[in-house]
Formats: structure tokens, C-alpha cells, sequence
């Protein structure tokens, strides 16, 4: 599968910035996403936090599946709308965390997975009868299928503090892709009515929790 220039782009600086980052403490340490610090004004940490990662297995996976996506993006709306999703999931995956870890002063988090989230969550809309396979399951399944129990294990994450993973700012970037492509999509509201509504429930379960104390 050949790799459009802006996927290249992306992948490029996110490589560049980790080495960077792995090889740097103070540099790691400066631009990371830290509540504390974000609520000094270093609001830049939102973005450049989406380009840094813990080691190269985290960089790697990341970039994975940024590659296996966003041909689908690209080949449906554009490079330059497939490049404002990816900045936009990013940045909806870091007002997401910034929301609920407001109280959590000492909060901090690094990686792309907001945005290629966004970029899975824009993929799965737009195509939703793509086969995506996972390990342990012996058969591919539906792209929506995968993508709705991953929001709900991402509650579930969030809500049970599971392991050392932004599940928030991969719930916010998920956000970010389905608005962002229903925005410039909007016909999918009437092709795919049901897939729309199916991938809204886990958002609507997200709030609904969160309006009752229980996230």
C-alpha cells in the first residue's frame, strides 16, 4: 500500500519528535501533556504532546495504524481535510483529558493516539463494511463492531483507571474523527443513518455517566 505525502509528513515528525524526546528528558518533560502546566498557560502541550511517545514500541504502534487508515481518509475527503481531522482529533483528545483530569494537577500523558484514533473513528464511518482483524480472534470483523466496543472499553478504562493509557484522549479523538467527517460528510447522516447512530451510543453512555458522578 503506498503512502500518501501528508501520511509521510506526519509520520516524519512524529519520529523526528519522539527521537528527540527519547533522547532529551528536559525536552520530554517541557512539552508533555501536564495539567499543571496547562493551566500555567503552556497551552502549546495540548498539541506538541501528540507527537511525543514513551518508547519506540508505543511510537510504533501508533504509526501503525495511522498507516493502515489514513489511505481511507484520504482517498474519501482529501489530504488537506485528512490533515485538519488528524489535528483537530488531537486536540479534541487533549480538551477531553484536560476535562476530566481537571482536578488531577500532576496528570500527564504523550502520544499520537488521539488523532489516529480520529483518523480510525473518520475510516470506520466512511467505510464501514471494512473486515479489520484482532489478535486472539480468529475471524476479521466488522470495522463498527470493533470501533464501538473500543469506545466502551475505553469507558471502561477510564473509569477503572486501567493501566498507564490515555483512554481519554482516545475517546476524545474518536470524538473528534466522527464529528469532523460527519462535518464534511454530511450525507453519510442519510447512507449510513444507523452506523451514525450506533457509533453516537458510546458518547452519548460517556456523558450520561459523567452527568451522574459515576466517571
Amino acid at each position: 500500500m503506498n503512502m500518501h505525502i501528508a501520511t509521510i509528513v506526519i509520520i516524519a515528525i512524529n519520529v523526528l519528535v519522539s527521537l528527540k524526546g527519547f533522547n532529551d528528558f528536559s525536552f520530554f518533560e517541557r512539552y508533555k501533556f501536564n495539567i499543571s502546566a496547562i493551566k500555567a498557560g503552556q497551552k502549546e502541550r495540548m498539541f506538541t504532546s501528540g507527537f511525543l511517545h514513551v518508547d519506540f514500541s508505543h511510537l510504533f504502534f501508533n504509526m501503525f495504524t495511522l498507516y493502515f487508515f489514513a489511505n481511507v481518509v484520504i482517498a474519501w475527503l482529501g489530504a488537506p481535510i485528512f490533515i485538519l481531522i488528524y489535528v483537530v482529533s488531537l486536540g479534541a483528545g487533549s480538551l477531553l483529558a484536560q476535562f476530566f483530569h481537571k482536578n488531577e494537577p500532576q496528570y500527564s500523558a504523550v502520544g499520537a493516539s488521539g488523532a489516529v484514533t480520529g483518523i480510525l473513528y473518520a475510516a470506520i464511518l466512511l467505510q464501514p463494511e471494512m473486515q479489520l482483524g484482532i489478535m486472539f480472534i480468529p475471524i476479521p470483523l466488522p470495522a463498527y463492531v470493533i470501533g464501538i466496543a473500543y469506545l466502551l472499553y475505553s469507558i471502561y478504562g477510564m473509569k477503572n483507571r486501567l493501566g498507564n493509557i490515555g483512554h481519554t484522549a482516545h475517546f476524545g479523538g474518536a470524538m473528534g474523527g466522527y464529528v469532523m467527517t460527519l462535518l464534511f460528510m454530511p450525507s453519510l447522516l442519510v447512507s449510513q443513518t444507523l452506523m451514525v447512530i450506533l457509533m453516537a451510543v458510546p458518547i452519548v453512555i460517556l456523558f450520561g455517566l459523567e452527568k451522574m458522578g459515576k466517571i
